[in-house]
């Protein structure tokens, strides 16, 4: 018997990184940042981006780092995926995180992060007609994810409220 040896791939904050099966690829310290899964299940191969901000546009040009935005990282983990052999039509999304870390009495959208971090999230999804299988979104707590392309389960560890899959 052929014991099958994998390992977890660790994406950081604001970073993307692939994986193909039976490795597996997880993020921790999701808050208000979003973990964004888009894998094809047939070849079990994904990619998971640690979306830190919804959008480039007031992004200082001196130190861009594209892997911290919603707009700009998404599209490269689709390409690359593409790019790896994975079939637009069989591509598909899980999400996690978009947590309101902090109250605040003001409400001041700027704020918002989390929330907003999903919507930019979900509209770029949308746009590029990836359905989004699952999600665990927003709440007050802190995340960590790991996505197995071998079975297409998110599991997920929320702080103080223990452990899932989906």
């Amino acid at each position: 018997m052929k014991v099958i040896e994998s390992k977890a791939i660790k994406v950081g904050i604001a970073d993307l990184k692939f994986v193909k099966a039976p490795d597996t690829i997880r993020t921790s310290g999701l808050g208000s940042c979003v973990g964004v899964v888009v894998y094809d299940a047939t070849i079990k191969i994904a990619g998971l981006a640690h979306v830190m901000l919804p959008d480039s546009q007031s992004a200082k040009k001196t130190d861009f780092n594209q892997h911290k935005y919603a707009d700009t990282v998404i599209p490269t983990l689709i390409d690359t995926l593409l790019n790896q052999g994975a079939r637009k039509f069989a591509l598909k999304a899980k999400i996690a995180g978009g947590a309101q870390m902090f109250s605040f009495s003001s409400k001041n959208d700027m704020l918002r992060v989390g929330e907003r971090n999903v919507e930019a999230v979900k509209g770029v999804l949308d746009e590029y007609r990836i359905p989004i299988i699952s999600e665990d979104i927003y709440g007050s707590s802190g995340r960590t994810i790991e996505f197995s392309p071998e079975t297409s389960i998110l599991h997920i560890r929320t702080v103080s409220q223990g452990a899932k899959e989906i």
